[in-house]
């Protein structure tokens, strides 16, 4: 079984009667879990109705960079807690610091990620952080916040594209990379060295869907079963068998994301 770690099953370009035939063709494909990540807290009821009606869904929810700064988009740790209360909410995020777009200014990108953190070491439950073009203050950040709650933060750097420092960084602190159909490009040689380089027990697989659909489907609109193509992408970059990287990402996953393993065994 395969896990999509990372997608967007709310994007207004997903009609919600799509969405469970987007599932059935992921189980189809062997993709047994999917998480769908809510970035606007307009949108967090949409993202949270969808793992409820969906047995395969999980949910994170938090605050993209990108709207920081937009209304209605202030949270804090105490309301962050209070979704985090929810059974299908398995992580917090994505958050983090964007740097390539900029959309919103950086003193709003890191106050939000500094929300995040906190609200993370506050329940447990793993931060997802997006970060692009922004490792220095990304690292920074985690450093300033983590001292003293070393132990008490856990989490995934989604969609992993920055430089190599990062990763050794994240790694270091018991963070794990996840690996999305960037992979697979013709142009990413340095995302594959890192890939190469990762420990089998630290990297995770995501489609980031509806966004950046692997090779050979590069111009669709990607879906959570494309992730087997970046499975075999990753596959091949570490010298192993598919069935390897689909247990150890899947076990990954669940070490991770220890609240989904709880919610499964409940049901």
């Amino acid at each position: 079984m395969l896990i999509d770690s990372h997608c967007h099953l709310d994007y207004d370009g997903i009609a919600r009667s799509e969405i469970p035939v987007l599932l059935e063709r992921a189980r189809a494909a062997g993709v047994g879990r999917v998480v769908t990540v809510g970035i606007s807290k307009p949108d967090f009821p949409k993202t949270v109705e969808i793992a409820e009606s969906e047995p395969d869904v999980f949910c994170c929810l938090g605050v993209h960079p990108h709207e920081a700064e937009k209304e209605g988009q202030m949270i804090t740790v105490e309301e962050i807690e209070q979704l985090a209360a929810h059974p299908k909410m398995i992580g917090i995020g994505e958050t983090g610091l964007d740097y390539f777009y900029e959309h919103a200014p950086r003193a709003a990108q890191e106050r939000v990620f500094r929300t995040h953190i906190r609200a993370c070491i506050r329940t447990g439950l793993p931060l997802v952080i997006h970060t692009r073009e922004a490792e220095d203050d990304t690292i920074r950040i985690l450093c300033e916040e983590r001292k003293g709650n070393e132990d008490k933060l856990r989490g995934v750097f989604h969609c992993f594209s920055s430089k190599n420092d990062l990763a050794l960084f994240g790694l270091e602190i018991g963070f794990y990379l996840s690996f999305s159909g960037m992979l697979t490009f013709n142009k990413s040689e340095d995302i594959r060295a890192t890939a190469a380089q990762a420990p089998l027990d630290r990297i995770l697989v995501e489609t980031d869907a509806p966004f950046l659909a692997p090779v050979p489907l590069r111009g669709k609109k990607a879906e959570p079963s494309f992730v087997v193509h970046t499975a075999k992408r990753l596959a091949e970059v570490k010298g192993v068998a598919q069935n390897v990287i689909e247990e150890a990402t899947t076990q990954n996953f669940f070490n991770l994301f220890t609240k989904a393993r709880c919610e499964i065994s409940r049901v």
